[in-house]
Order: C-alpha cells, then structure tokens, then sequence
C-alpha cells in the first residue's frame, strides 16, 4: 500500500489528520425530544368573565378585571373575583345586578344596489342584502328598518336588539335624506305643498327639508324627512299624482354614503355607534 493510499485510509477512519468528526451531543446540541402527547382540545362554551362582560358593551376588558376585582360581577348568583375565571355561555352573569348578553354587538352598513331585497332571512338563489354582508360577522347580523328592492343607499346592520327597537321607533326622530329621481319635472307649486306638509292617511306628514337637486334637471330633488312611516316618501310623491324613478337614501342618522362604493359594506366606527347610541 502506498503512501497516498495510507493517506485516505487515516482520513477515512477519524484517526489524527484526518477531517472527519464524530458527532458530539454536547450541551445545547442534543436534539430536542419533540411532546407527541396531544394539545387538550378547548372547550368552545367556555369563555374568559372579563370577555364575557366586555363582550356585553359594559367597558373595555381592562376596564372588566377591576370591576371583577371589585366584586361588581356575579356568576350565578355569587361574586367572582378571581382573575382568568372562566364562566359558560349559559352562565347568568350580572354587573351591578344587571344580566349582560355575551355576545359582541356588532355594526355594518351598506351603500345597497338596486334589486336587492331586504330581508331576515338569507333566501338560496334570491338576490337578498343579506348575502351582501355575509362576510361581515359571525354573528346574526339583521336589517334596521326596511328599504323596497328598487331602493338604493345607506342600510345599517347590527346584532343590537336595543338600538334596532329605538331606530325603527316612530318617535326616535331619526334623521333621513334621499335623492329623488321622478319621472316628470316637479311643480312649484306641488313643493310648496310639501314643504307645508301631505296628508298621507288622514295623519299630515311633515318634511324637515325638500329642494331641487343643484345642477340637476327639475325632476331630481333632495328630500329631508324624519319620519318612520313604511315607504313614505313614495306615498308622498304618490298623493301628488307623481312616479319615483329613483330613490337612493344618502344620509341615515349619523351614516353618510361618502367613500363607500354601491354594493359595498363598512364597519361603524366607534363615534358613529356613540352617536347612534345617543338617539332615544
């Protein structure tokens, strides 16, 4: 054997000279056994006390732990205190002797395009508002107030019992505009009668404002109108022998149209539910 061949033979079998290097579990290079034991699965009906009453629109869930601190939150009858308590969705759980609902209100509003229906319940194959927003919440969210399937513009949706009962309340004072397309050019004189108010049902409606559109023909007005009557502002132009072509609601409370393409929904923002809130 040669000496090249002595050579590769050393090399080969780890003795001095050579490259090769046994491996060496030294401390922090043992490998890492992996935990085959499988992750406990959560139970989904259980939830933290300070989501569950922040979820409730009471405070922040910062806000939650001191008043749970403070023993303001009962679970079934008794004071919780304790921190990360967890409590059931079917829990009766109070702050200040009041039972809070878990459930996260939620707020959307959509720019609704034309023959779209409003309803309750998401109908396979009909083009209903609801399938509109389907991605916007986990959570049931339902229609405040109705708009006809010809109707345009600003539909508010929430899962908030409250507000929706004082929104559609006839004596909430809910602020409204609308831009009306009708099919003839509207008189002065029928304007005036308007604005002095329409008897609808021998019940007189009354407009807060109504006005050509600027830069429009005389066929397109604005109208402003606070009341909660179901299709009012058709039956308006309706006594005064006059056809809507268009109707597009562009302001709704609070709630305007600007940035919020037709077909489109946005989520409220938190001065929008304040101000929603506010309406009694």
């Amino acid at each position: 054997m040669g000496r090249s061949d002595f050579n590769k033979d050393r090399k080969s079998s780890g003795k001095q000279g050579s490259t090769y290097r046994k491996k060496s579990y030294t401390r922090g290079s043992a490998p890492i056994k992996k935990n085959t034991q499988p992750k406990q699965p959560t139970d989904p009906d259980l939830i933290r006390l300070n989501k569950y009453v922040a979820n409730s629109g009471v405070c922040t869930r910062r806000e939650a732990d001191i008043y749970i601190a403070a023993g303001n939150v009962t679970v079934n009858g008794k004071p919780i205190t304790e921190m990360g308590h967890k409590v059931r969705l079917s829990d009766e759980v109070r702050f200040d002797g009041r039972l809070l609902n878990p459930v996260k209100k939620e707020y959307v509003v959509l720019n609704k395009p034309k023959d779209f229906t409003v309803t309750t319940r998401n109908e396979k194959g009909k083009r209903t508002v609801l399938g509109l927003i389907s991605n916007a919440s986990k959570s049931e969210l339902l229609p405040v107030g109705k708009l006809q399937k010809e109707t345009t513009g600003l539909l508010l949706f929430t899962n908030d019992n409250d507000l929706t009962l004082r929104l559609n309340s006839p004596k909430n004072g809910l602020r409204k505009i609308y831009h009306v397309e009708l099919n003839k050019s509207l008189r002065s004189i029928d304007l005036k009668k308007i604005q002095e108010g329409i008897a609808i049902d021998e019940k007189t409606v009354r407009v807060h404002d109504i006005s050509f559109v600027e830069n429009a023909p005389k066929n397109q007005v604005g109208i402003e109108i606070y009341s909660s009557r179901n299709n009012i502002v058709h039956r308006i132009f309706e006594e005064l022998d006059y056809e809507i072509v268009k109707l597009d609601r562009v302001i709704y409370g609070p709630l305007t149209k600007k940035d919020l393409p037709r077909g489109h929904w946005r989520y409220l923002t938190e001065q929008e539910v304040i101000n929603l809130g506010m309406i009694k």
